[in-house]
């Protein structure tokens, strides 16, 4: 019999009967919807294939496998597609299941008084056990700068249209978990039906090419629906755990989206000026509607309560004279206050405001300006008994403004080191200058550049015909600039270099930015920049050479003068994608966690000067095979030093819509960076791992990368497999995204991008780059000989258990595997015309994962994978027999893609088709799609 104390728990299914229960009523109305819109025969043809895939997946017998293609074989182009729509939605609706439980669960821990790691109460109490008082947290976050910075890649598949539906019955869900009677009960499941429908009737599929500015619209519609409520709320929650500490604004949000040109010809001047112009929008008419709101509730009468002088100034300043409202000394001053950000919204977008109870008039210049009468207003309520009034809309608002100013969200500039190269070497063929900078050597081109630097005269020639390229490049700088001087500081503060690998990549920015006054004075004497310069490391060699590129950087003449005065910040960007698809999983998280700690020790030197922030930029991808995985886990897996209360992260893609499109899900996933923030700055060991451990991962990794570059780039035909067996060629041709696939016309897997890269392995199940080389690598590390074998054995469960990086690492590992399924992978090695190159290599490629398979079984004890995740293992139980037919599917709808002739009328249903699936997969898998 347990104790009291220590009550029994409930089976473990009682807990997923919720779950279960929603995803069978989303499953039942679904099914419904398609016999009512397409016809009992078109229900029945879904049922059948989910059947014959089940028996597929778990027999697996040759019988079964021809009665299904023959089934497949036989569809009409009409008919794969509404078989492929039936289970894209079944995998959309499941997820939103599957979030309103995991909120549901999170509810009841809380109210047991059981807090969950990640969450910041978990969080809190685990500082106050560890003895650090409130006012130690209110000090890293003074100092501190959590950033997730959204981007756009040539992998995103949502349609804002299905997004909001699909908020929508994520709200009825909710609304049904409150339901107290049978006939809101009825009601909840009837405006369901009603969603369904609208997700079966509306266009998945975009029929256009994706543009820049579809792209900022999606990215601005997690504002509207998450980001703008969801971070004050935030705040507040950590107010709430920190009284009497005055909390900054350390959370901000980042964007890639109209200024990352990098392989993007469609990104630009114009784009940027989008970008800016309508986040803009976005925060002024929040804070428009708020303020709207706001008059409402603050009714309060003279007659009834007094205000501060203060107030009635801001009353009287008012242009509201309507007799009605003469002693409603607030709601004349909100009106006025309305007024004037209308004015703003005008003047810094265009556009006008949606209510004009007076003209609007006298425009906000600043965030600060609109602060100050809100807290006018704050500190007006307090003194007069009226404090209740505050916190509902008002605090929010605050915050709000604190937060996102007039500018929303960080912009960052982006483009490739060879393309500044190439404009500079332009300006100063044309000012006769040097007629070929790039025949130059390193040292000379340092030399020059610093010249240049401490040269007042600007490089353009007036009248001078420069090249579209030049003109276009220098454009985007002008831009940048116009936008800093419209939407302030914070508008804009950060300028990335892709393909980092030198330090003249770092002063050919510079000196742009001297050439567009985005960087004032010359470098010798009080030189500022606008802009943080910051260099993106991201292939392995780059990885290696980023401490040694920094410390060259830092020592040129006037440098550090320039940085100091600049504000003493340094960011400093590592790529996980393309260190990945350049050495494989393990080599690539291990050089990144080495890079990390040179360049800490470097800036520690540097910080004996003068003080300096460094902050780290993480190039996270959503999958595993781009650095992704759990952020919590990813976070605390940072060497010791490294967070300091500082950290930019990417969030990208179908990810964005997993953690993002749900309010309280993007709440948890934002309380989630900052808790492990936290920890792993306050709680986090500060001396090194084990010399032991060190060196074992520098073997291990060798051995991986060695594994992982033999096959990918060393093994005769492996880009022609790839290109082949799976769907790279279709996300290239199909209306997915706004950058290219690939960085040139070429086949090359060097060229391609690593996005697009990891995402193809996913769609086919493969899901190559979130294991390849560890299983190798491991098998190199133990040995042949028995003892040495047990002893390195030994070692690496030690790591497992006392290393977060291992653990972090592993963790992944065991995910992406249990996601993966070479069973479904191999229906894609049907599509390799060459038969004898298809069999060789995928012979290679499960070769290689079952070492892996059995490498992580060994360390970890366990054979089945997600033992320690059971939740996400009946995630994957539930999910997966409908994911598997849209494999299928795809491999069929491929076979016919690459065999129809380009104006057959059947194209544009299989295009459709293929799309779909994928739209579907990704979604089905969400951080291995």
């Amino acid at each position: 019999m347990p104790s009291r104390a220590a009550p029994a728990r409930r089976p473990e299914v009682d807990k997923n009967e919720p779950l279960v229960a929603d995803i069978r009523l989303l499953g039942r109305i679904l099914g419904d919807v398609i016999r009512e819109q397409e016809g009992r025969e078109a229900y029945e043809l879904v049922e059948r294939i989910r059947q014959l895939s089940v028996a597929y997946r778990h027999k697996h017998d040759k019988e079964a496998g021809k009665r299904f293609d023959k089934l497949l074989k036989g569809l009409s182009g009409e008919q794969a597609v509404s078989v492929i729509r039936a289970f894209s939605y079944f995998s959309h609706l499941a997820n939103i299941a599957e979030d309103r439980h995991h909120i549901r669960r999170r509810d009841v821990h809380e109210r047991a008084g059981s807090l969950q790691p990640g969450s910041l109460a978990y969080c809190l109490e685990h500082l106050h056990e560890a003895g650090i008082r409130p006012t130690e947290i209110a000090e890293v976050l003074q100092r501190g700068f959590i950033s997730p910075v959204l981007t756009a890649h040539p992998t995103e598949v949502q349609r804002k249209s299905i997004l909001d539906a699909e908020r929508a019955v994520a709200g009825l869900l909710e609304a049904r978990d409150r339901a107290a009677t049978e006939r809101e009960l009825r009601d909840t499941e009837g405006l369901l039906r009603a969603r369904i429908t609208q997700l079966w009737q509306t266009r998945m599929l975009r029929y256009s090419k994706l543009t820049v500015a579809d792209e900022i619209e999606n990215a601005l519609s997690y504002y509207q629906s998450t980001f703008l409520r969801q971070i004050p709320k935030l705040y507040a929650e950590l107010e709430e755990h920190l009284p009497g500490e005055q909390l900054p604004s350390f959370l901000r949000m980042g964007h890639w989206i109209g200024g990352d040109r990098d392989g993007n010809p469609n990104v630009g001047a114009a784009t940027l000026k989008r970008a800016m112009q309508r986040q803009g929008e976005v925060a002024l008419r929040h804070y428009l509607t708020e303020l709207h709101e706001l008059g409402a509730e603050l009714s309060i009468s003279l007659r009834l309560s007094g205000v501060s002088p203060a107030m009635q100034a801001l009353a009287e300043r008012s242009p509201d004279q309507n007799a009605h409202r003469l002693d409603e000394p607030y709601r004349r001053a909100l009106t006025g206050m309305y007024a004037r950000l209308a004015a703003t919204l005008h003047e810094l977008t265009g556009t006008e405001a949606l209510r004009h109870a007076v003209a609007p008039q006298d425009p906000y210049r600043t965030p600060d300006e609109l602060l100050a009468d809100l807290r006018t207003i704050e500190s007006s309520l307090k003194t007069h008994h009226a404090e209740a009034l505050i916190a509902p809309r008002l605090s929010p608002l605050i915050r709000a403004v604190q937060v996102f100013g007039f500018h929303l969200a960080t912009l960052d500039l982006r483009q490739s080191s060879d393309q500044h190269e190439l404009v500079l070497a332009e300006l100063l063929a044309v000012a006769r200058i040097e007629p070929d900078y790039s025949a130059l050597d390193e040292a000379a081109k340092r030399e020059l550049l610093l010249r240049l630097l401490n040269d007042a005269r600007p490089l353009r020639v007036i009248g001078a015909n420069y090249s579209d390229k030049a003109r276009f490049e220098l454009a985007t700088f002008e831009a940048a600039r116009e936008a800093l001087a419209r939407f302030g500081r914070e508008a804009l503060r950060h300028y990335i270099i892709s393909h980092t690998e030198s330090v003249s990549d770092l002063l050919e920015v510079a000196l742009l930015l001297k050439e567009t006054g985005l960087l004032r004075g010359v470098l010798a004497e009080q030189a500022v920049s606008d802009l943080i310069i910051v260099p993106l490391f991201e292939t392995i060699g780059d990885l290696r050479i980023a401490p040694e590129i920094m410390r060259e950087f830092y020592a040129l003449p006037g440098m550090r003068g320039l940085i100091d005065r600049s504000g003493g910040e340094q960011d400093i960007m590592l790529g996980y994608s393309d260190s990945n698809k350049d050495g494989g999983m393990f080599t690539s998280s291990w050089e990144l966690y080495r890079a990390e700690i040179a360049l800490v020790e470097l800036f520690d030197e540097l910080k004996a000067q003068a003080p300096i922030t460094l902050r780290l930029f993480h190039g996270r991808g959503g999958t595993v095979g781009r650095g992704g995985g759990p952020s919590y886990q990813a976070i605390l897996a940072q060497p010791p030093g490294t967070v300091n209360g500082q950290i930019r992260l990417t969030e990208q893609g179908e990810v964005i819509a997993s953690k993002y499109a749900h309010p309280e899900i993007g709440r948890r996933n934002l309380e989630t960076l900052v808790a492990a923030t936290l920890e792993a700055t306050l709680l986090h060991p500060t001396q090194s791992a084990p010399k032991s451990f060190l060196q074992a991962a520098q073997a291990l990794s060798d051995a991986s990368f060695a594994a992982y570059r033999g096959l990918v780039y060393d093994t005769p035909g492996f880009a022609d497999y790839f290109f082949a067996s799976t769907p790279i060629r279709e996300i290239a041709e199909l209306n997915i995204g706004s950058r290219p696939a690939s960085r040139k016309a070429t086949r090359a897997i060097e060229d391609l991008r690593a996005i697009p890269w990891g995402f193809s392995w996913g769609q086919a199940r493969v899901a190559l780059p979130g294991w390849c080389g560890f299983g190798s690598g491991v098998e190199a590390f133990l040995g042949e000989e028995p003892a040495q074998r047990a002893k390195n054995l030994a070692l690496l469960k030690r790591m497992l258990k006392g290393w977060p990086f291992f653990r972090a690492l592993l963790s992944n590992l065991d995910m992406v595997l249990a996601k993966s399924d070479l069973t479904l992978a191999e229906r894609y090695v049907e599509l390799v015309e060459d038969k004898k190159l298809g069999k060789r290599i995928f012979a290679a490629i499960r070769a290689e994962f079952e070492r892996t398979q059995a490498a992580l079984s060994l360390i970890t004890g366990e054979d089945k994978r997600l033992a320690a995740n059971p939740s996400l293992a009946r995630s994957i139980e539930h999910r997966f027999p409908y994911i598997d037919p849209l494999n299928h599917l795809q491999v069929e709808l491929m076979r016919r893609y690459r065999r129809i002739a380009a104006d057959d009328p059947a194209m544009e249903r299989v295009q459709r088709g293929i799309h779909l699936s994928i739209n579907g997969i990704a979604a089905g898998l969400r951080n291995t799609g």
